[in-house]
């Protein structure tokens, strides 16, 4: 199977996986119904950061105009979206070659004008794109090589730049609740959507994002509440969900 131009760190089995579930990106009864579930809390923090990194006021109509962002693993565009609706220049990629028509028609047909491609952040740094944000979400526990992944999106960044990278910890929770409840109980996603031996710990993750030449500044958990069904962010609970902001260092 020819996962993407330029290769690199993309597992194509990983890749495989989420082809297949391509035409479903926008159902939210679907099986990317966590990831819609999950997606207002992510974009909370999202918004927070960048509004905070470079100073915008995030109640502004477009706080992130002269923005340009990726969107790196931008599946069918969940995140893509509200972020040109807040006035970044975005380019969504991904190595799933079918997520990027299903994203490009749900931007034509909700006025949006975003630079879908599919390829990967190997090939966008031999590129020599560079971007004030880049968001990594829900793809370092994907890759073949994270290492070697997070250093070509280290280079996309330019000096100051923001980085923000979601994942799932290695615990015993979060086996029980992203595989065992999300996979094989709810049945919100196929079995063997995750493997948890690529799970990666918030420790580990820090010294990953160090090697790769970036500054963390921030982790925080996206906790689950099962009577309120709905999500939140949590500066304990980092058992399961978390996300991370890290910045490029200015040269």
């Amino acid at each position: 199977m020819k996962a993407t131009e330029g290769g690199g760190t993309v597992d194509a089995a990983e890749v495989a996986k989420f082809e297949a579930m391509a035409a479903e990106w926008w159902d939210p009864e679907g099986k990317f119904k966590p990831l819609h579930m999950l997606n207002p809390c992510r974009l909370g923090y999202v918004v927070e950061q960048v509004a905070a990194e470079f100073d915008r006021d995030p109640k502004a109509e477009r706080p992130f105009a002269g923005l340009r962002l990726l969107d790196i693993g931008c599946g069918g565009g969940l995140l893509s979206e509200p972020m040109a609706r807040l006035g970044a220049e975005v380019v969504g990629a991904d190595a799933a070659a079918r997520n990027i028509p299903v994203a490009r028609l749900h931007a034509e047909q909700s006025g949006l004008e975003i630079d879908y491609r599919h390829t990967t952040a190997e090939a966008l740094a031999r590129a020599g794109e560079i971007f004030d944000v880049v968001l990594n979400m829900e793809v370092v526990e994907h890759v073949a090589d994270p290492p070697a992944y997070l250093r070509a999106c280290r280079d996309l960044l330019r000096p100051g730049g923001l980085m923000i990278t979601s994942t799932i910890n290695r615990t015993a929770r979060s086996f029980a609740l992203a595989i065992v409840g999300a996979e094989w109980v709810m049945r919100w996603l196929p079995k063997g959507t995750h493997d948890w031996r690529k799970f990666i710990t918030p420790d580990e993750l820090f010294d990953l994002l160090r090697a790769a030449g970036l500054d963390p500044v921030d982790r925080t958990g996206m906790v689950f509440d099962p009577l309120r069904w709905e999500w939140s962010l949590s500066h304990r609970d980092l058992s399961v969900n978390y996300v991370t902001a890290s910045v490029r260092p200015e040269d």
